[in-house]
C-alpha cells in the first residue's frame, strides 16, 4: 500500500526532530563559537526558529 501525504509528513517531522536531537548535541559539545555558529546555521535550514 502506497504511503499517504500524513505518512510522509509524519516520516519528515520524525526525521527533522531526530537530525535537531543530534545538533542540539553537537552544539553542547562544540568548543569554540565558529563551530557553535555552524551548527546553528545548519539548523536554521532545517526548522528557521529553532532555539539553543
Amino acid at each position: 500500500m502506497p504511503r499517504t501525504e500524513r505518512d510522509r509528513e509524519l516520516s519528515r517531522r520524525r526525521s527533522r526532530k531526530a537530525k535537531i536531537t543530534k545538533l542540539r548535541a553537537r552544539y553542547n559539545a562544540a568548543k569554540n563559537d565558529t563551530e557553535k555558529q555552524e551548527i546553528v546555521e545548519k539548523a536554521r535550514r532545517l526548522s528557521p526558529f529553532i532555539e539553543f
